[in-house]
């Protein structure tokens, strides 16, 4: 069984920078693709950004291109989310999740495992 743990929320204002780490545990890093998620109030859960199981696909939302970056470290089997040029739109629960296959992480389909979220809040 994967355990899925973020943090790095808070409270930040426009135009400034957080940076969001998922710690894994439980099966072999290497074989689970990796990804983002968030969910805004009164809103469905969207697609952030994705990472393969070797770090070298990385995919994005439109979104948050050009801002955010998705990187894993093997040494400590984590998945960061570096953002940067923050949006009060950005504002949401941030979720973590792990998958098998790289090709479910954009459609969220099915993915095995998802954390407990953290609160990202941008203020204008």
């Amino acid at each position: 069984q994967v355990q899925l743990v973020e943090s790095g929320g808070g409270l930040v204002q426009a135009g400034g920078s957080l940076r969001l780490s998922c710690a894994f545990s439980g099966r072999t890093f290497t074989r689970y693709a990796m990804g983002w998620f968030r969910q805004a109030p009164g809103k469905e859960r969207e697609f952030v950004a994705a990472i393969t199981g070797g770090g070298g696909g990385t995919s994005y939302a439109d979104s948050v291109k050009g801002r955010f970056t998705i990187s894993r470290n093997y040494a400590t089997t984590t998945t960061n989310l570096q953002m940067t040029s923050l949006k009060p739109e950005d504002t949401a629960i941030y979720y973590c999740a792990a998958d098998p296959y790289y090709s479910n992480m954009p459609t969220m389909t099915a993915l095995d495992y998802w954390g407990q979220g953290t609160q990202v809040t941008v203020s204008p």
